[in-house]
């Protein structure tokens, strides 16, 4: 009995001092594994990214990135909100500058001071005709009829300063007045870019186109009516006006 006993405890000694150095064995195998798969770690680190880290070490980064850098659409929208900041500032004290910058308005009046500037007229009294300049180039030509003896058409620089949709017209020596209509002296366009003692001089229609291209106005520019409907199109007020022989 005694040696039973004796056998069984050296078998759980044994047992137990297998076990030690097995456990002890797995210990230090974990311990280099780990060792091992730390150090790439580290190095890939100062690389900029990690493998054992896999995806979310990307993803993390990333993040710090953009937090460090701003992208351009945080650019955008920082910028948009200072301009609009100034913007608001400048009208609560009143400053006209910021609504007269908006787009819309901007467009308009360069439009307008494109048209003034670019668009002129030539009106040459020996071929009674009128040029339209655009850009240096002439864009159309309309023959014209001219002041008559004592009436003559003035010459000089000029600039038309206004313009009217069935004007009406009082006769300069009588005094009678005509209607706008068919049988208006002056058509249904005038432009007018002289202004005298006997009334204003401009360009004007006529019922009558067998006297355009003669000698028989009071100092006006008569046109037929087509013609002057397009040059009406072509012009604008501050348009310039140089009539010469």
């Amino acid at each position: 009995m005694a040696m039973a006993r004796n056998e069984s405890l050296a078998r759980i000694v044994m047992l137990l001092c297998f076990g030690t150095a097995l456990l002890t064995i797995a210990v230090r195998l974990y311990a280099s594994s780990s060792t091992s798969s730390i150090e790439p770690v580290s190095s890939s680190k100062k690389a900029g990214y990690s493998k054992a880290e896999g995806s979310n070490t990307k993803k993390f980064q990333s993040q710090d990135v953009k937090a460090q850098n701003p992208t351009k659409n945080d650019a955008s929208i920082t910028d948009k909100l200072a301009k609009f900041l100034q913007l608001d500032r400048a009208s609560t004290n009143g400053n006209d500058t910021a609504r007269a910058s908006s787009p819309q308005q901007s467009s308009l009046n360069s439009k307008t001071s494109n048209i003034s500037k670019e668009s002129r007229l030539l009106v040459d009294l020996s071929d009674r005709r009128v040029y339209v300049y655009r850009m240096g180039e002439v864009i159309a030509s309309y023959p014209t009829g001219i002041g008559k003896k004592g009436w003559e058409t003035p010459t000089g620089s000029f600039q038309v300063f206004h313009i009217q949709h069935d004007p009406i017209w009082r006769h300069p020596i009588t005094g009678k007045v005509f209607p706008p209509g068919e049988d208006s002296p002056l058509g249904d366009r005038w432009i007018g870019f002289m202004s005298g003692q006997d009334g204003e001089i401009g360009f004007h229609g006529t019922p009558d186109d067998t006297l355009v291209g003669s000698p028989v106005s009071h100092g006006c520019l008569r046109m037929r009516n087509p013609d002057v409907r397009m040059l009406y199109k072509q012009i604008k007020i501050g348009t310039s006006v140089e009539v010469r022989h």
